[in-house]
């Protein structure tokens, strides 16, 4: 049996402490040791235990991780993360997790590997169920295959939102072209696109949001736009030329299926790395961790709209460099969710309105007010929201403008990052707020809100009882 080894980690936990501006005693209490053996702790004179490692992952998940722990405590993490599910009735103890990583490596990697493979053979299984569940009463095999869009959606769902080789190369161009500023400004854009790629550029009404002429090399502008979405459509524009070979291999090694879906995911490849390109991931994680994701603050210092900063916060995904896991959807007047995607254990339906309890429903209709929610899934987790409703003019009276809500939102494990959790009572039972994914598959027998039963259950009807409903879950 091999040896344990023991832990020495001062330099690091000196680090954590004095990023976070923390007294000794401080960061003693929230171990829940004297300030005397935290200060051996940090001059190695005494070894980090199992049970401290676990605290101090579990009070600084994204600090902790940050701090260069070596594969053993990454496998513990992960060990620590998968022991948590709600499948398990409750996680295991540090020790026995240590002893698991260290003892027996290759089963404690085939554990995270089949657990992982669970998780994601689940949220598949929840995406077929919701399409064989639709309302089309002619739905067969062919009807109900995937759309190009609706592959391209799930393409970046399993990428986990984050593209690795165009992240890093936008992060390179911009900074040929911001210079000093956090974000590369509208005329950086402008000018690199007319003088590095020849492009004559046109701000006109008559074409559109942005239309490109490749024979001509022509970009038309609507500037009828935002400021920021102005800015957006250009660095779309410029991304798709100069990283064109990049955008292309990723689509090769995706294999979508049809010649559309391929064409939307070069959209929404030049997407990513436009707001990659203006949100540039390290300074961008970094001011967002300084400023506990404040959306306002932040958009405020890299000139991006207020959806473009929420979405990019859900794509910081880096191997090595995470940031907090987060949520992001944006919903439309009618319900839709009209893009998606959590880095957390949270899963979006894929077909009709999502829980009506959900507070970015309320949103929609109160524009430019944020509201926060600490809500419950059916599997125990608690989250907390963010959602604001947003209205993005059209430039003419001829065209009604958009209308819709995004929401952002993490597991209560990370709500001391998140400066909308703290108006609220995480410790509250009362504060809670039971949602669910949609009505189709959520297992709630007693919710006042439901519209439809669970497609999994029977039902029971009384003629002579009506409750909120005019039937029971069986």
């Amino acid at each position: 049996m091999p040896v344990r080894r023991r832990l020495f980690a001062g330099q690091r936990l000196r680090a954590l402490r004095e990023s976070r501006e923390l007294r000794q005693a401080d960061l003693a209490t929230a171990l829940g040791v004297s300030a005397s053996y935290l200060s051996q702790l940090e001059n190695d004179q005494r070894p980090l235990t199992s049970a401290l490692i676990e605290k101090l992952a579990s009070l600084f998940p994204v600090d902790w991780q940050d701090l260069g722990t070596d594969g053993t405590e990454q496998l513990v993490v992960a060990l620590r993360e998968a022991s948590a599910d709600p499948l398990f009735a409750e996680p295991l103890p540090p020790d026995q997790l240590a002893r698991l990583a260290e003892q027996n490596p290759a089963f404690a990697e085939r554990f995270v590997a089949l657990h992982e493979a669970y998780r994601r053979t689940g949220q598949r299984l929840a995406m077929v169920d919701e399409a064989l569940t639709t309302e089309n009463p002619a739905a067969d095999t062919a009807a109900t295959a995937r759309l190009p869009w609706e592959q391209v959606r799930d393409w970046f769902h399993f990428a986990n939102n984050y593209v690795d080789t165009l992240d890093r190369a936008a992060e390179k161009l911009a900074r040929q072209l911001r210079g000093r500023a956090p974000s590369p400004g509208t005329e950086a854009i402008e000018t690199h696109l007319r003088q590095a790629l020849s492009i004559s550029l046109i701000y006109s009404g008559q074409s559109g949001i942005r239309s490109f002429d490749a024979e001509m090399s022509h970009l038309v502008i609507d500037p009828g736009q935002p400021a920021e979405s102005r800015r957006f459509q250009l660095a779309h524009q410029l991304v798709s030329l100069a990283l064109r070979d990049e955008i292309l291999a990723v689509i090769e090694g995706a294999k979508l299926q049809s010649a559309a879906s391929r064409q939307l995911l070069f959209v929404g490849l030049s997407n990513y790395a436009a707001g990659a390109l203006l949100m540039p991931y390290d300074d961008f994680r970094r001011t967002a961790r300084t400023l506990r994701h404040d959306i306002d603050r932040i958009a405020q210092i890299f000139g991006t709209s207020f959806e473009q900063t929420c979405h990019r916060l859900s794509t910081l995904q880096r191997d090595g460099a995470k940031g907090v896991p987060f949520f992001f959807c944006r919903v439309d007047m009618a319900g839709n969710i009209t893009k998606r995607h959590s880095a957390t254990r949270l899963q979006f339906a894929r077909f009709g309105g999502a829980c009506p309890l959900w507070i970015v429903h309320e949103a929609v209709a109160v524009p430019d007010r944020i509201l926060v929610q600490l809500a419950e899934t059916p599997d125990g987790v608690r989250y907390v929201s963010m959602a604001k409703g947003l209205v993005k003019p059209s430039g003419t009276f001829e065209r009604p403008p958009r209308r819709y809500a995004v929401a952002l939102g993490c597991e209560t494990t990370h709500a001391g990052e998140f400066i909308y959790a703290d108006g609220l009572d995480l410790a509250s039972e009362r504060s809670v707020v039971p949602i669910g994914i949609s009505c189709r598959i959520c297992p709630r027998p007693d919710c006042d809100q439901r519209a439809f039963p669970p497609s999994d259950r029977e039902i029971e009807v009384d003629p002579d009882h009506r409750g909120v409903v005019p039937y029971r879950i069986g």
